[in-house]
């Protein structure tokens, strides 16, 4: 049996053509208030686009190597760059380098182009817009 992040949950199906991946399934996020979506006592879910966009949230959401059960492969490491003494520029360069590490991971993903929209103290406001198998997608975060 394959590894699932949500075992409860069956395996999407295949998309056609050799080697294709099978159609991503995830759990509906609430982007506003940072929490998956429920109905009836159960997870919401999405498929396709919408699910890789899902996931690539939580995965910049996620701080790489701070949780044990997750692999190294997954997370960001946005948060490494509080307290360095980098100058904006800097700051700024690495910001887009950590999204596009944290993102293209994912064999869903073909490409990632990222910017930062904000800088205002410690907080940065990073766009990511991604190209999936299915589709593009936005993300803010």
């Amino acid at each position: 049996m394959a590894r699932q992040l949500f075992p409860m949950f069956e395996a999407g199906t295949a998309l056609s053509g050799p080697g294709a991946l099978p159609l991503l399934r995830d759990v509906a996020m609430d982007y506003e208030r940072g929490v998956p979506l429920w109905s009836g006592g159960q997870p919401v879910l999405v498929t396709g686009a919408e699910a890789v966009k899902s996931w690539a949230w939580r995965a910049l959401q996620t701080a790489r190597y701070r949780f044990s059960c997750l692999s190294w492969d997954y997370g960001c490491e946005l948060e490494s760059l509080a307290g360095q003494p980098y100058g904006s520029e800097t700051r700024r360069s690495e910001a887009v380098r950590y999204v596009r590490q944290a993102l293209e991971v994912c064999p869903y993903i073909r490409s990632v182009s990222a910017s930062v929209d904000g800088l205002e103290g410690a907080v940065l406001h990073i766009h990511a817009q991604i190209t999936t198998v299915y589709g593009e997608a936005i993300i803010d975060v």
